[in-house]
C-alpha cells in the first residue's frame, strides 16, 4: 500500500514528465495542457486534504508552487 507521500512524489513526478514532453507539445498542445492540468488538479487536491498534517516545509513548497523543491524535500526526506 501506498503511503500519501509516494502519491504525492508520483504526481510530482508525472508532472514533470508531461511538461517534458517535447513530443506530445510539438503535436498535440492542447492534450499537453489538458495533462498537465489535470496532474496540477491532483497536486491542489492532495494538499488541500493534507494541510496542517504535513511538515511545514514541504507546506511552504506546495503553498509557492515549488513543485520541484516539494518533489525533492520528500525525497530526501524519505517520506516516499
Amino acid at each position: 500500500m501506498k503511503t500519501h507521500y509516494q502519491v504525492l512524489a508520483e504526481t510530482l513526478e508525472r508532472r514533470l514528465e508531461v511538461i517534458s514532453d517535447n513530443q506530445l507539445r510539438d503535436t498535440d498542445p492542447q492534450e499537453q495542457l489538458r495533462q498537465l492540468q489535470q496532474v496540477s488538479e491532483s497536486i491542489q487536491k492532495w494538499h488541500t486534504y493534507h494541510k496542517g498534517k504535513i511538515p511545514s516545509q514541504l507546506n511552504h513548497f506546495l503553498m509557492q508552487s515549488s513543485l520541484g523543491k516539494a518533489l525533492d524535500y520528500v525525497k530526501s526526506e524519505g517520506l516516499n
